[in-house]
């Protein structure tokens, strides 16, 4: 189905309002200090095609924590340095488990289930960092999202990443039990000092969505890995992306999606466009609230699915 921009812009309009107008914003993820206090009553939406201007509508330039979405950009840097060996540290599967649940990396025997859980994450994250400092890793992968989303203003908030190495406590617990399993080649500390750095970088959804265009595909998008990688990450993005609530996820909006306790999503649309919606209030999963539905929303009325 072939949309032009005053369309697609239309109808972000129509997502915007009813989202405004939504009573039940879902609730802040409290358990993070420094992302308790944000205010639940935003939303925003960005669509950025190859070629042709980003659409926003909302609070588009306003930035926020990314958090687990910044799993996908480091899950191609540690595609591009290890290549398949990645998958002998960790799994390609659904976890059917919320994303900092412990109970399958013990029946495991510490190879989490997917790169986009915690402990996956952690393992991905130690993968970029082996042979480096993490400053060195974390300016890599700052490096990889700004050539992504071609800005170099996008940072990484330290007051965000404090508060994630204050409250951690069950990420350092996993860390040194994939460390007891062999499973972790630097100290829990770099790699996940490293790891929360890397959550706690800062993007408006304008940002997010253009740095999602690098697994769109397509003959105008960037550039930045293969076609057969794009293929891959995107089948874990519509497997894994959402946790326990990836398959609601891939039900309700039939696209690959990686959320963020953050509030943001960023969906891509194969060939066709990558699209970033933030909203802080989190639904049962995890995953934001009013993000779901406008996602929903956007597939029923433009009919993008990959279905």
């Amino acid at each position: 189905m072939s949309i032009t921009a005053p369309q697609l812009q239309t109808i972000l309009d129509e997502i915007a309002s009813i989202a405004e107008s939504t009573t039940d914003k879902g609730r802040v993820a409290d358990y993070i200090p420094e992302l308790a206090g944000v205010n639940p009553d935003q939303f925003a939406m960005a669509v950025s095609r190859p070629g042709q201007s980003t659409l926003i509508a909302g609070d588009a330039n306003t930035r926020f924590s990314i958090q687990s979405v910044s799993k996908v950009f480091t899950l191609a840097l540690a595609l591009g340095k290890v290549g398949d060996r990645l998958w002998q540290r960790v799994g390609r599967e659904p976890s059917g488990q919320a994303f900092d649940s412990v109970i399958l990396l013990e029946q495991e025997k510490g190879r989490p289930r997917n790169p986009f859980i915690n402990a996956g994450a952690i393992v991905t994250t130690d993968t970029v960092l082996e042979g480096a400092t993490p400053s060195e890793t974390l300016g890599a992968i700052l490096r990889f999202v700004r050539a992504a989303a071609s800005d170099d203003e996008i940072h990484i908030n330290d007051q965000v990443a404090q508060s994630e190495i204050t409250t951690g406590h069950r990420n350092f617990a996993m860390a040194h039990y994939l460390l007891s399993h062999g499973n972790l080649v630097n100290a829990p500390e770099q790699t996940l000092g490293t790891y929360f750095h890397q959550c706690a970088i800062e993007m408006t959804c304008a940002q997010l969505a253009n740095a999602g265009l690098f697994l769109v595909g397509g003959p105008e998008a960037p550039r930045l890995v293969s076609d057969d990688r794009i293929r891959r990450i995107n089948a874990l993005m519509m497997t894994c992306g959402h946790y326990d609530g990836s398959g609601d996820y891939a039900y309700r909006v039939g696209l690959p999606g990686k959320s963020g306790v953050g509030g943001g999503i960023l969906t891509i649309v194969p060939n066709i466009a990558s699209v970033a919606v933030w909203s802080p209030g989190l639904n049962r999963y995890g995953n934001s609230k009013l993000g779901t539905e406008a996602m929903q929303i956007l597939a029923e009325k433009t009919g993008w699915s990959v279905f």
